[in-house]
């Protein structure tokens, strides 16, 4: 039997329509794009071409769109970027943004800039109010994402972006999960930057961008030539731009049709689980969330256990991190108010475009025998919080 994958949030496998679309252009676009001569200007083409789908996707302006090597480097480019542009001041992010955009204010920390981590609610949710309260006269910049890539939870972005433009801060808004698995765009999150990710909505590793309003100030955090409007030196991934670009394009075109159909199995696969494990729990708020996303404790299991036991045929995650070989609750989990023993029990689902009803059936299946058999061979969760380390935990 195939492994059947609900692991979507870690990455989605690419769209034939966009690996047609690279493969084509590896053969085709042969020329550096900052050539003069008629094969850089056909590339140049090429990426401008792509550049106008993701602003199409994003309802932005083409000039306003920034490509960079992915989700890592386009929240570092905000966080860092828009930091060095105003020189000093205040931050504003929340406790469960991901390490891509928590690293970079911990980094500006040591440099003397304050941040304020904001604490979501027991649904995961980081509330304007909350926000607002953190607002100080000399605040820069506020980064909240708009869905969390462990729960699933979606923040209330446009109100918190209201409040930023209110008082003229900039607002940083991380849409890794969001783009590509549901209706999207730069006006209605309110925000001056935007975080892309092409290989979280079927499109290649290792290309990404970055919505920036035209006006807000940001200054490069790499060093060279003057490719991507001074921003984002470096010879361009024009094969991988080419994918975005059109991962973008269908996005646009199936999104509705996508919403539908995870949400659809996403409930299904919920409401299977729960009739057959007791006392299965769903982590963060109800409705608020991702049309494809689960992250559920299951009592008297450890999560990893349970990957591990089933990872060559059904593909999932946990929400625990690895370090030194033992597994160590997630913060995110731990923000709701879960203790270690609940957080170390999640287990996160997250479904697709391609999955089908019957590999719901079949990883139900799957899943509820792993957990009985884990059960019955469980002496004490507790003494077990601390094994070793098999699963990386990829976001």
């Amino acid at each position: 039997m195939a492994m059947i994958y609900l692991d979507n949030n870690a990455t989605t496998p690419v769209d034939p329509e966009v690996s047609d679309a690279v493969f084509s252009s590896l053969r085709r676009d042969l020329g550096n794009p900052s050539s003069s001569h008629l094969s850089g200007r056909k590339v140049r083409e090429v990426i401008e071409s792509s550049r106008e789908n993701v602003a199409d996707l994003l309802g932005c302006n083409g000039e306003e769109v920034l490509f960079t090597s992915g989700g890592t480097e386009s929240n570092n480019l905000a966080v860092l970027g828009t930091a060095l542009a105003l020189g000093k001041g205040h931050i504003i992010t929340s406790e469960i943004e991901h390490p891509s955009v928590i690293n970079p204010c911990h980094y500006l920390e040591s440099l003397g800039f304050e941040v304020t981590y904001v604490r979501g609610n027991s649904d995961g949710i980081i509330s304007p109010e909350a926000v607002r309260e953190m607002i100080r006269g000399n605040t820069i910049l506020i980064s909240v994402m708009h869905s969390n890539n462990e729960t699933g939870v979606l923040q209330p972005v446009q109100e918190i972006g209201t409040l930023a433009k209110e008082r003229g801060m900039v607002f940083h808004v991380d849409a890794a999960q969001t783009i590509g698995k549901m209706q999207f765009s730069a006006a209605s999150s309110s925000a001056d930057i935007v975080t892309l990710v092409s290989h979280k909505f079927y499109g290649p590793k290792g290309i990404g961008a970055l919505y920036v309003k035209k006006g807000v100030p940001l200054k490069p955090i790499l060093f060279g030539a003057a490719h991507e409007r001074g921003l984002r030196p470096g010879t361009e991934n024009v094969a991988g731009i080419v994918g975005l670009g059109k991962a973008c394009q269908i996005a646009k075109r199936d999104v509705k049709l996508r919403v539908s159909h995870t949400t659809h199995l996403r409930d299904m696969l919920l409401h299977s689980l729960r009739s057959a494990i007791s006392g299965l729990g769903l982590n963060g708020h109800k409705t608020q969330r991702l049309p494809n996303t689960l992250s559920l404790r299951i009592p008297g299991i450890l999560a990893h256990e349970l990957v591990g036991k089933v990872m060559d045929r059904v593909a999932a995650s946990t929400g625990s991190a690895c370090h030194s070989g033992k597994h160590t609750p997630s913060g995110v989990l731990k923000s709701l108010g879960l203790s270690d023993e609940e957080a170390l029990s999640s287990i996160r689902l997250s479904v697709g475009k391609d999955n089908t009803e019957d590999e719901i059936n079949q990883a139900v299946e799957i899943l509820v025998a792993a957990v009985h058999e884990l059960k019955e061979n469980r002496p004490d969760i507790k003494e077990q919080a601390a094994t070793k380390c098999t699963d990386q935990n990829p976001q």
